[in-house]
């Protein structure tokens, strides 16, 4: 096989006012022709940098660079990073094409699906206005869109997570590119669509014999798609070889950490390892056994339900396109247990936790908190009760205000609530809070824009146990962190719902990770209960054909 991209030598440094921060450290590799090139590392680790240094796609005025990333394209042999922007121009799309990680973000919201990968087409000249639409219809249906010419006039927001990522790789696949860069394409999806999105890949690289770099921070799922795998870390190369022998023979502490930083299928150990324990060779593999967790959940259920939850129905629309996003749902919540609540987008499990926090009025049924229905509540008794029933959301950035900063935000809530005696008071406690969840005194200062993600994170779950709540919802609050940031977080919820008693529902797509959480597992279908039981009875022995399905999409690596 011969190269069709050959990166030698890049550095990469950001111009930054005092210091210049060097991102990327001689990297080098070959993408050969028809084969599929797996970037695995965590966040910050330089994986998407390097590829949209490739395609130009970085601010040239904030950045130096320096190396070679010479592609084989229609003109010959080129340099891509000698290349003037008319010429990139041509290239991206037609030659290199991108998926990017946020379909949402990357999709205009004011024009239709149609139109947009339609523009593609006519602007590299590979359709004409008469043949574009069955064109890009063609490529709908390629890509396993349903119904195809409806897809085809509706807008982003009309379409799901998953479609919306068929519709990024339409246009992706569009004018036949040599290359596909997929970075992070699956992180936020469901374990199902996240399971197809890999197949259809695997698909598309087999009819059209196109190369693919597939990014990733889960090693587990790029093993499952790529011939080869590099490994970075902090900007640099540390490992690379087949996917086999990355994955089940890696030399490198660092790759076996983003191995095993998942939560283990087989066993519950009593602390995630995280990839500092591999790093600094700490790393404590106690195993939590059947009996001790036997013993703990027998204290559990022992007590009275702290939530009751009685034929709560949430409907949305009218009577002639009502859609049932709850439907006729009962369940209870004990005090110190963890509720994992699993199923795909649109199941109803974020509408649940909302109307169980009365954000969303229940359209009939009861939520009983404390023996008490909180759906009949008047307004001012609905504040006093934020104070014990929170919520963990799965984007901090968008629940953070950007212009306050993050100390402030932690305590306002204690101010609203009327919590200690002063401002003197609760800030002593806002920084004892940012202790706990491994954050410092100075970070009280600074503003949520200057935090990574798993900071952020910290901060939301600081924000929300600043209340001393008794019942916390994470919803999908880990979904989008990578494997080593989520270690920390799921490490850090267990210690505090330890030293609090805190209670927990436990919202999440990703079946390994609720499996490691929760007590109880509550499978939810069509806005109904698929399945409910023990967590890890339901793993190893699913009633349910849906729930066999979730478990089935789980990656576990080749």
């Amino acid at each position: 096989m011969n190269p069709i991209l050959h990166i030698k030598n890049l550095n990469l440094v950001f111009k930054q006012a005092e210091n210049d921060n060097q991102v990327l450290f001689d990297i080098s590799f070959q993408l050969m022709q028809g084969e599929i090139l797996g970037i695995v590392g965590e966040s910050g680790s330089g994986k998407s940098v390097a590829n949209l240094a490739v395609l130009g796609l970085l601010n040239k005025e904030k950045i130096v660079i320096s190396g070679e990333a010479l592609f084989e394209s229609e003109q010959g042999d080129i340099d891509l990073f000698k290349q003037n922007e008319k010429t990139l121009q041509e290239i991206r799309g037609k030659e290199i094409a991108m998926i990017f990680q946020e379909p949402m973000t990357a999709l205009n919201p004011s024009l239709t699906c149609g139109y947009q990968v339609a523009e593609v087409l006519l602007k590299h000249k590979i359709s004409t206005k008469a043949t574009v639409k069955q064109e890009v219809l063609s490529l709908f249906e390629q890509v396993k869109l349903p119904r195809a010419s409806r897809m085809y006039n509706q807008y982003p927001h009309q379409l799901s997570g998953g479609q919306q990522q068929r519709v990024m790789i339409a246009m992706a696949i569009a004018c036949k590119p040599k290359i596909l860069i997929a970075d992070e394409p699956t992180t936020a999806l469901d374990v199902t669509v996240q399971k197809e999105i890999v197949a259809l890949l695997k698909e598309l690289q087999e009819e059209t014999g196109m190369s693919i770099i597939f990014i990733s921070h889960d090693l587990a799922l790029v093993s499952e798609i790529a011939n080869r795998i590099l490994v970075l870390y902090q900007g640099k190369i540390i490992e690379t070889g087949d996917a086999n022998t990355i994955f089940h023979h890696a030399q490198e502490p660092y790759t076996k950490a983003l191995i095993n930083a998942r939560p283990s299928l087989d066993k519950r150990l009593k602390k995630l390892p995280t990839v500092q324990d591999f790093l600094m060779n700490a790393l404590d593999e106690t195993i939590l056994s059947n009996e001790e967790r036997a013993l703990k959940q027998q204290e559990i259920y022992n007590k009275k339900p702290l939530l009751e939850i009685k034929n709560i129905s949430k409907y949305f629309g009218s009577k002639k396109q009502l859609v049932k996003a709850v439907n006729d749902v009962s369940f209870q919540v004990y005090s110190g247990e963890t509720l994992g609540l699993v199923g795909e987008s649109g199941c109803g499990k974020s509408t649940l936790g909302r109307t169980i926090l009365q954000l969303d009025k229940a359209t009939k049924g009861n939520v009983f908190y404390k023996g008490e229905d909180i759906t009949k509540l008047a307004k001012k008794s609905l504040r006093k009760l934020r104070k014990e029933i929170q919520i963990i959301f799965q984007d901090p950035y968008s629940s953070l205000n950007p212009r306050m900063m993050v100390g402030e935000a932690i305590l306002e809530p204690m101010e609203v609530h009327k919590m200690y005696k002063n401002k003197v008071e609760r800030k002593e406690k806002v920084l004892e809070i940012l202790q706990k969840v491994g954050l410092d005194a100075s970070h009280y200062y600074r503003y949520p824009h200057e935090f990574s993600g798993g900071q952020r994170q910290r901060i939301g779950i600081a924000r929300t146990i600043a209340l001393r709540p008794k019942l916390i919802i994470c919803d999908e609050s880990v979904s989008a962190l990578d494997v080593s940031v989520q270690a920390q977080v799921l490490n850090l919820l267990n210690e505090l719902k330890e030293d609090f008693g805190f209670t927990y529902i436990f919202i999440s797509h990703d079946l390994a990770v609720v499996k490691y959480m929760a007590d109880q597992l509550l499978v939810m279908n069509k806005g109904q209960i698929e399945e409910i039981g023990d967590a890890d009875a339901i793993y190893t022995n699913p009633k349910s054909e849906y729930t066999q399905q979730l478990i089935n999409a789980i990656s576990k690596g080749i």
